[in-house]
């Protein structure tokens, strides 16, 4: 097995500050290999581990650290596109079940080897902030195979060649010098996160993605902007708020994803006591419940799952991805009802060939995003994303990919 080092050092951040360990190329694309599908058989368990990469956050040093010619990993704010002009719009970029607009979760810095279409490669997640979209869309997602079904969660891979006409074919220098080549498209002056392709009829300046978008920037301080802006001779844009810099609570906190690896970590933590001590750790579970939860501990195999779901992420308890490409690479599933079958995975929409999986979200982030414990916060056991396994170069720039959602078995009762 080739070193953890070398695996997936694109997800490593580089910084600007011209620090002496953060000189990797991250233009080198990491050794992951093609991945198979989630596994029924207990075989599986006697195979070889394979080695996972974990995400974990860290406010960045300074906001220039995650522009997207530095090819960033990130989570919450607005993301850094990786083909800034031929963004997913239209239903795209909308929740399949309220039609409002998706909020960007995170990024992904992934180039494939010996792929020269995935020189630069990035998978980026977006979701609807609703409890009650995400509990539809786990049941949507089991349809796949019948058409496309709709969805509150949808991860997006864009990838280009080496020379492009968006960023130099050469590192970046992290001297502060480097630009992209050119600039993006417009983007929503409210989300700062989709096409802004309809425009204020008044001022003719600012741009949105949607009409409920635009009325939330009128209600908080355009409708001042606007007016200054058609009383200006010069109708200059420096009257309107820079992109992205809306209320906080209308996207989630931003963070630098950075890389460890689980096999740093003592697995000889805890036993089967603590295991199932682990069970009632989640926040939010009433007291009633999680002595039920105990009560039934030998004999629901879901609580068992979780409880080695849960004494596992022990480990690294910060850990907000596990990311593995390799052949032999699955989900760690925190139930084991729910779990999709090899059949339950689709086929690439754009090759028709395999997908695998590559990364999966986990609990954790919430806690980082501050989601509260409101009936229609969101909540969830574990997001598991597949792409293609062939990282196929098509035609569109933003290819969607397949993600799979595994909610808590007390969360699924709120519908």
């Amino acid at each position: 097995m080739e070193s953890s080092a070398k695996k997936l050092s694109s997800l490593r951040i580089t910084s600007l500050d011209g620090d002496d360990d953060e000189t990797e190329d991250p233009h080198q694309p990491p050794p992951a290999g093609p991945s198979a599908a989630a596994a029924d058989s207990d075989d599986d368990d006697e195979e070889e581990e394979a080695e996972v990469t974990l995400g974990v956050l860290s406010k960045p040093k300074h906001p220039g650290l995650l522009l997207r010619h530095l090819f960033p990993s990130k989570a919450g704010g607005i993301p850094a596109w990786l083909d800034p002009v031929n963004l997913p719009s239209g239903k795209s970029s909308c929740c399949g079940f309220c039609g409002e607009p998706l909020q960007f979760v995170l990024q992904i810095y992934a180039a494939v080897e010996d792929n020269v279409a995935a020189f630069h490669r990035t998978l980026f997640m977006f979701m609807c902030p609703s409890m009650a979209c995400l509990l539809r869309d786990q049941h949507e997602q089991w349809k796949h195979k019948h058409g496309n079904p709709c969805r509150s969660v949808k991860v997006f891979r864009c990838q280009l060649p080496r020379t492009n006409a968006f960023y130099s074919a050469q590192p970046p220098k992290h001297d502060r010098s480097d630009k992209p080549l050119c600039p993006g498209a417009h983007v929503c002056h409210w989300c700062g996160t989709w096409k802004g392709d309809k425009i204020c009829s008044s001022c003719k300046k600012a741009r949105y993605c949607s009409e409920k978008h635009q009325a939330l920037h009128w209600r908080t301080g355009h409708k001042n902007d606007c007016l200054q802006i058609i009383s200006s001779s010069a109708a200059s844009n420096s009257v309107l708020p820079t992109v992205g810099k809306v209320p906080a609570n209308t996207f989630w906190p931003e963070f630098e994803i950075k890389i460890d690896y689980e096999g740093r970590f003592d697995s000889d933590s805890g036993d089967e006591n603590n295991s199932k001590l682990l069970v009632m750790q989640r926040h939010g579970k009433p007291d009633a419940m999680m002595q039920s939860w105990m009560d039934q501990f030998e004999a629901d195999s879901d609580n068992k799952c979780w409880a080695s779901f849960q004494e596992r992420v022990s480990r690294a308890p910060n850990q907000v991805l596990r990311y593995c490409r390799e052949p032999n690479a699955k989900p760690l599933w925190a139930l084991s009802s729910g779990c999709p079958s090899n059949a339950d995975i689709p086929s690439c929409s754009y090759c028709k060939g395999p997908l695998c999986y590559e990364f999966q979200v986990m609990p954790q982030l919430l806690y980082f995003f501050v989601v509260g414990n409101q009936p229609d916060s969101l909540d969830w056991a574990t997001i598991a994303v597949y792409t293609c396994q062939g990282a196929c170069d098509q035609s569109v720039s933003y290819k969607e990919e397949f993600a799979w959602v595994q909610l808590y078995p007390t969360t699924t009762t709120r519908q």
